[in-house]
């Protein structure tokens, strides 16, 4: 955490994403609350995870492939610390930066709220279950982008390796089961496979057992293959 604050990274990273969806949310008119005709919160979530896709591969691109660019890796693990504890210390840390940058962001559900006609006229239950879900896909694209800088040693293609693999796992499979040969609840089974059904599920406020499973083993397969990719560097 103090890296990233050490730096104009990380400052750098919340305020290109505060303002990003601060336009969103308040100046571009196909988007803007005051343009709507009732109090909602819904293009803020419905945008975020699109902007997440280049945001969070942003900040995770540095984690390992900076490291084994320097060759400060093997010196890491040479610490009195497990491949375990550097490898969540790391994601951890990413994680937090992204989650520290929705804070801000409800500010902008108090002044719907006071806004509202009448007042408090927004569906809190709905804001609060999106919340839940905005946090749990940032973990999840974290996770992913955490593995991506773990197999290279370049920044860039570690970027660009973690915002590819984001888009796949949020929205290829909605793509795919729209395609015509997927018939039967095939489709249905194919959509359940992307982050993108199991947000919009808890995004309608009704969190299900089962999608936060679904975004933990996610998050959970991502760091093993992360950690095998560890064990293999330093052999």
């Amino acid at each position: 955490m103090l890296a990233f604050f050490r730096s104009i990274i990380g400052y750098l990273v919340m305020i290109v994403f505060l303002l990003m969806l601060g336009l969103i949310m308040w100046v571009f008119p196909d988007t803007s609350v005051l343009y709507y005709p009732y109090a909602s919160m819904d293009q803020l979530f419905d945008l975020a995870p699109y902007v997440f896709l280049f945001l969070i591969p942003a900040i995770t691109m540095r984690s390992f492939a900076e490291e084994i660019q320097n060759g400060t890796l093997e010196w890491l693990t040479s610490k009195p610390l497990s491949d375990v504890k550097i490898l969540l210390g790391k994601y951890l840390a990413s994680w937090t930066l992204v989650v520290l940058a929705l804070v801000p962001t409800l500010l902008y559900y108090l002044s719907i709220y006071e806004l509202g006609s009448p007042k408090g006229n927004i569906d809190t239950g709905a804001v609060m279950g999106s919340y839940i879900a905005l946090i749990l896909l940032a973990g999840s694209f974290t996770a992913i982008g955490v593995f991506a800088s773990a197999i290279t040693r370049n920044q860039i293609v570690a970027f660009l390796a973690a915002a590819f693999l984001c888009f796949a796992f949020h929205s290829f499979f909605d793509m795919i089961s729209r395609m015509p040969i997927f018939t039967g609840g095939l489709d249905n089974m194919i959509q359940k496979m992307g982050i993108e059904y199991h947000y919009r599920s808890i995004s309608r406020g009704l969190v299900d057992t089962r999608d936060i499973l679904y975004f933990v083993l996610l998050i959970a397969a991502f760091l093993q293959l992360s950690w095998y990719v560890l064990i293999a560097k330093k052999h």
